[in-house]
């Protein structure tokens, strides 16, 4: 499983592209010159020295410090041989145009070094928010999974010892019922355990898509078969018989179709939970619907993230499920929509690009 890392490259990043650095600052300042040097008639010399800074001000606000000091040296000696009297001299007769040269140069160093501490300072400050909120997801994270890996493994280890005992006196209906609570228990724990893996795969890559021919009913049938026998009694399927194949990752797709699901069942309130697709422009739409309180709007956009619950949600799960679903979405090309409203339910909708063909044509082809 990976952690939030704290590993920035920022600077490596900057070392890496210094040679275009030094070329781009370069140029702007040669074009700048170039632009002013047609413009000098009406505007004068000095004006163009309040220009040349003005671009080396706003070079230092995006590239590294050297490169705008090479610029801005450049810009000096410009402004220098191609503006101020006598022209296409180093030489300058002005007392005044000597004194404005120097601070012309001073200021632009100044401001180019002042640009980039501040830049430094800004970016440390990021890096440093980033980090108090990696610690804080690590923290959430340990805390959800110490209750999360807790509560289903104490249930385990409680129904088995009561099986030994009711095993010990025969008493089948009672050994059953613990049977149960040990699988509904083991159940709990290898979705945490899958979402957690599954999310760690589609971060680093691991996990890549592979669409193929499948029907729509064997990826909805195909995650409904994975829920107990009570919760299937809640769950109402929609589906037309004349759906063509639809051509998309159906492990994918059959997984975040269940983690819907399991997010209906759990959260969604008692009623009917209702599970369908529909087709169209290129694209297939399977959706889950619940009759549960459903989400305001802060909510609503926050659900997808890692480790987020809801405030005030029951016990159960540590916030990755909607990630996962979001993830494999992703993965796909295709993305996840959610449509709510509080007190009126939820709607997601697994948003996926798919080709479609009828099973004799595929034959014929």
């Amino acid at each position: 499983m990976s952690l939030p890392g704290f590993t920035f490259t920022r600077e490596a990043t900057n070392y890496k592209n210094s040679g275009l650095q030094f070329t781009v600052a370069i140029v702007v300042v040669f074009l700048a010159a170039f632009l002013c040097f047609f413009s000098v008639p009406v505007i004068g010399y000095r004006v163009v020295a309040l220009i040349l800074l003005t671009v080396v001000s706003l070079l230092a606000m995006t590239l590294s410090v050297w490169p705008v000091i090479v610029a801005a040296t450049i810009s000096a000696f410009l402004w220098n041989f191609f503006f101020i009297p006598p022209l296409y001299t180093f030489h300058i007769d002005n007392a005044e145009d000597i004194l404005m040269f120097l601070l012309y140069f001073i200021i632009a160093l100044v401001n180019t070094v002042l640009q980039s501490r501040i830049r430094t300072e800004r970016e440390k400050a990021r890096d440093k928010e980033e980090k108090v909120k990696s610690i804080q997801l690590y923290h959430t994270l340990l805390n959800s999974l110490s209750h999360e890996m807790k509560t289903p493994i104490s249930a385990i280890i409680s129904s088995v010892d009561g099986m030994k005992y009711e095993l010990e006196h025969h008493n089948l209906a009672a050994l059953s019922e613990l049977i149960a609570e040990v699988e509904i228990a083991g159940n709990r724990l290898h979705r945490q355990v899958e979402n957690m893996l599954n999310m760690n795969r589609l971060e680093s890559g691991m996990l890549q898509a592979r669409p193929d021919w499948c029907e729509v009913s064997e990826v909805i049938y195909g995650a409904v078969g994975q829920m107990e026998e009570k919760q299937v009694q809640r769950i109402k399927v929609n589906l037309s018989n004349d759906l063509p194949l639809i051509k998309i990752d159906m492990g994918f797709t059959s997984q975040a179709l269940y983690n819907l699901l399991q997010n209906a069942l759990t959260y969604g309130g008692g009623g009917e939970i209702e599970v369908g697709a529909d087709l169209h422009d290129g694209y297939v739409d399977l959706y889950v619907k619940d009759q549960g309180p459903g989400l305001d709007e802060e909510d609503a956009l926050k659900v997808f993230d890692k480790f987020y619950r809801t405030p005030g949600s029951k016990a159960g799960g540590i916030g990755l499920g909607l990630a996962v679903v979001k993830g494999f979405c992703e993965a796909q090309g295709g993305g996840v929509i959610l449509k709510t409203e509080p007190g009126k339910g939820c709607l997601f909708t697994l948003h996926l690009p798919t080709e479609t063909t009828y099973i004799n044509q595929l034959k014929n082809e």
